[in-house]
């Protein structure tokens, strides 16, 4: 199959539709916190709260979230002012005194937990980048970019953490260099920082060198610091969905390379190998993880469907059929989009749930948690929607 002009119209629709009048509309104004400051995610099916904690990723991706559909759908003051709730809340309350920010925070913005990895700071440059944008701050510009620079540090010294395993066995992981490309596409697209390109650069040519495995046609999720794969379980453990993901943040950067050729043949190179690896023939939908010699995987999950590989994988399939006409990835991209909005959407309530059994019914209902807010389907819809515009 392939898609008709007509088809890609629909779509276009479909997704701002979705976007504005059922996904964020589930979040919001309900999650504004203007006793405290932030947002109140962990939600059930209905919107009902289930704990008021907060997970200060999600604090800075609704930020980004918001801030970007001001400055890109409408801007609705509404949405600047919930973002401004986001970065003042980040602002006082999630940073250490070492400047390091904490990953779970009770409602008041006490600090519950602090991770050794700096995915926090990640989200809160993207959501301070957005934000500053939407405002007109230089200022807010600033600390963005400062909090970029900290990113970057973090990324390229190692040791500068608290390390979570012994040197017995060193790895490093396909999630560093896949974010930080992301955290400067969103930098580059905002505000603006001259390390962004060379960065990205260099973060995808490590991405190619160590972790895209022609021979075996696959995408690692980890591996030794040479690039070899580490043959116990962890090391063998994929996770498709996250590898597409990746590959989408390739073929973004293709695109802003006005379409550049190798980018486009290597991000969709590893769509290919992994929704090979992940989509389940049987029961439709992207399996969690996978072993990439096929044995036994270690985490009981490892069947079920999750809410945000499918977001990835709609995003990486239609950039791959708009970018190359290969009728293909219109029919992945129908596959998937189809699975999802059939199987994820609550047609009552809105929104998706989270979490599915392999065969496609719901394993529990909660819509937010410290991990699932509004990210990863509005940026899917919000995305989907600009490609197509």
């Amino acid at each position: 199959m392939s898609y008709t002009q007509d088809d890609l119209q629909r779509l276009k629709t479909f997704y701002h539709n979705q976007l504005v009048n059922d996904t964020i509309p589930f979040w919001f104004p309900r999650s504004y916190d203007h006793e405290y400051g932030g947002y109140t995610f962990m939600r059930d099916a209905d919107g009902a709260l289930i704990d008021d904690d907060k997970a200060v990723w999600i604090q800075g991706r609704a930020t980004w979230t918001l801030s970007t559909l001001y400055n890109t759908i409408e801007p609705r003051q509404e949405w600047l002012d919930g973002a401004k709730l986001g970065y003042e809340f980040l602002q006082r309350h999630c940073f250490d005194t070492d400047r390091r920010m904490f990953f779970h925070v009770t409602r008041e913005g006490k600090p519950i937990r602090k991770r050794r990895y700096f995915f926090s700071e990640t989200f809160a440059a993207i959501g301070f980048a957005a934000y500053a944008k939407a405002t007109g701050s230089e200022i807010i510009a600033a600390e963005a970019r400062q909090l970029f620079g900290k990113c970057i540090e973090y990324a390229s010294t190692p040791g500068l953490l608290p390390p979570k395993f012994t040197h017995t066995r060193p790895a490093k992981g396909i999630g560093v260099p896949m974010i930080m490309i992301n955290t400067a596409q969103e930098i580059r697209n905002t505000i603006g920082d001259p390390r962004c390109d060379e960065w990205i650069e260099k973060w995808m040519e490590e991405i190619e060198t160590d972790f895209v495995k022609h021979d075996i046609k696959c995408v690692m999720e980890q591996v030794a610091p040479d690039g070899s794969i580490i043959d116990h379980i962890d090391g063998r453990t994929l996770n498709p969905g996250h590898a597409i993901e990746g590959a989408w943040f390739i073929l973004r950067e293709a695109m802003h390379r006005n379409n550049d050729q190798q980018l486009i043949t290597l991000g969709c190179t590893m769509l290919d190998y992994m929704w090979e690896r992940g989509w389940d023939k049987e029961y439709g939908g992207i399996l969690y993880f996978r072993d990439v010699y096929g044995k036994p995987v270690q985490e009981y999950w490892q069947d079920m469907k999750f809410w945000w590989p499918h977001n990835e994988v709609i995003i990486a399939t239609l950039m791959a059929h708009l970018l190359t006409g290969n009728e293909k990835y219109a029919r992945w991209h129908k596959m998937v989009h189809d699975y999802a909005y059939d199987k994820f959407h609550d047609k009552v309530n809105g929104e998706w749930y989270g979490y599915l059994h392999r065969d496609g019914s719901i394993a529990q209902t909660a819509k937010g948690n410290l991990f699932k807010g509004p990210f990863h389907l509005p940026r899917q819809e919000w995305f989907c929607y600009q490609l197509l515009r």
